[in-house]
């Protein structure tokens, strides 16, 4: 291993990026010590700003280093497929007319479930939705999440331990809820083409052991919290939608498109145009946007892409010597730090692997993508919609952490036992 002066730049840029995160409430107290660069600090205090400000950091070493051309090929060979598509399917995904469609299936489903209404309505969407990450995607799952959780809950004075331990099983479970097939979850994404791993694979792999870690966490946290939830007063559900049953049609056929031509972006920007064209022409029907949250999220996951392919170097070393058990425990570990789906790119490029070997991989990608803000491409997404119920508008990495450890620990159980 003889990495070049780049390479390691890039490991120490990345190292920085990785503390400016858990940094964040630090960063935003110094809008009060520098107040005339107030709105700079607020900006660097945002998760979703850090990795991309840093990878500006370094294409600009790369620029002074080896040539603004060589910077600008480096670019060019990364793929930004991802962030576009996270943008686009975040921003169709919170259109009212698809959140009403949501609403729709929490309400019904709550209505069979014999418990109090609100709290059988938060064990919906901590359990069915997550799994609808499946077939929309998880970053689309994590989004209608957010925002019904935000709506029904975090915006009605739950307590900080509720927020800390909801937004963490629901980073689990989104985590682990898009693994039933084979093209919701990126690190699957990663590697179902190259493994040749269609969806029977996955549901007879992964499937039964994802519901089975998804129903244990959504229980286990609507128990615990079971007498705060019922004190909450939920809005009466609505009987009759004002969005008319072919706008919501169309939504749901955009959202299709999107989420089925994922690796085209040709086709999914020009259905997310389409999409803007229709929320425009019949402003009615929809809420505010949610561009800048999607913009904001897409830089994340942009800056995520531009770091991390600088880091294989060290990162292919690491696993190679490990073995299918290490890799699971290893994987888990290394996904808190690094995008899992990094980590599953990284192994579907080592040749020889063994089935045991790819399983666990994936498997330990899977179950460590709650534990911090940048383990899983959708938790950005997740985390900008809900912080600002937070205190001080932030979420604590240490406290997110905490909170996910439990749901891991279960999903760990659901992985290795069963």
């Amino acid at each position: 291993m003889n990495p070049t002066t780049v390479q390691i730049v890039s490991a120490v840029i990345f190292a920085i990026a990785i503390l400016h995160t858990f940094s964040a409430s630090f960063v935003e107290r110094l809008a009060h010590v520098f107040p005339s660069h107030a709105r700079l600090w607020h900006l660097l205090s945002e998760v979703e700003a850090v990795f991309g400000f840093w990878a500006i950091v370094l294409i600009a070493f790369m620029a002074l280093h080896s040539g603004h051309e060589e910077a600008a090929r480096y670019l060019d060979q990364r793929d930004y497929t991802e962030p576009m598509f996270v943008f686009a399917i975040m921003v169709v995904a919170a259109s009212r007319p698809v959140m009403q469609f949501a609403a729709t299936i929490v309400r019904v489903v709550s209505g069979i479930i014999p418990l109090s209404r609100p709290v059988a309505v938060y064990f919906t969407i901590m359990a069915i939705v997550p799994l609808l990450g499946s077939f929309i995607t998880e970053p689309a799952a994590i989004t209608l999440a957010a925002f019904m959780l935000k709506e029904l809950y975090y915006s009605r004075g739950i307590s900080s331990r509720l927020m800390y331990a909801t937004i963490g099983v629901l980073f689990v479970n989104v985590s682990i809820g898009g693994a039933m097939t084979s093209f919701a979850a990126p690190p699957v994404l990663m590697v179902a083409k190259t493994w040749n791993w269609d969806n029977w694979y996955m549901l007879t792999h992964f499937g039964w052991r994802v519901a089975l870690a998804v129903f244990i966490n959504a229980l286990v946290v609507t128990l615990l919290f079971r007498k705060e939830l019922r004190h909450i007063s939920l809005p009466a559900p609505e009987n009759k939608s004002d969005v008319p049953l072919m706008m919501v049609i169309i939504h749901l056929f955009l959202l299709f498109v999107v989420v089925f031509f994922s690796h085209h972006p040709p086709v999914f920007v020009g259905a997310f145009l389409l999409f803007m064209g229709l929320a425009t022409t019949y402003p009615q029907y929809q809420e505010r946007l949610i561009l800048r949250e999607g913009l904001m999220v897409a830089f994340f996951l942009a800056g995520l892409v531009t770091l991390g392919g600088q880091q294989i170097w060290w990162l292919q070393n690491l696993l190679s010597k490990m073995d299918a058990t290490g890799i699971y425990y290893g994987a888990t570990a290394l996904t808190a730090v690094t995008d899992n789906a990094a980590l599953t790119y990284l192994g579907s490029l080592v040749e020889g692997l063994t089935e045991d070997f790819k399983y666990a991989l994936v498997a330990g990608a899977l179950t460590g993508g709650g534990l911090t803000v940048i383990a899983n491409a959708p938790n950005p997404a997740g985390m900008s919609i809900l912080r600002g119920n937070f205190q001080g508008s932030s979420v604590s990495p240490l406290w997110l952490f905490l909170a996910a450890t439990p749901p891991t620990v279960v999903t760990i159980l659901a992985f290795r036992l069963f």
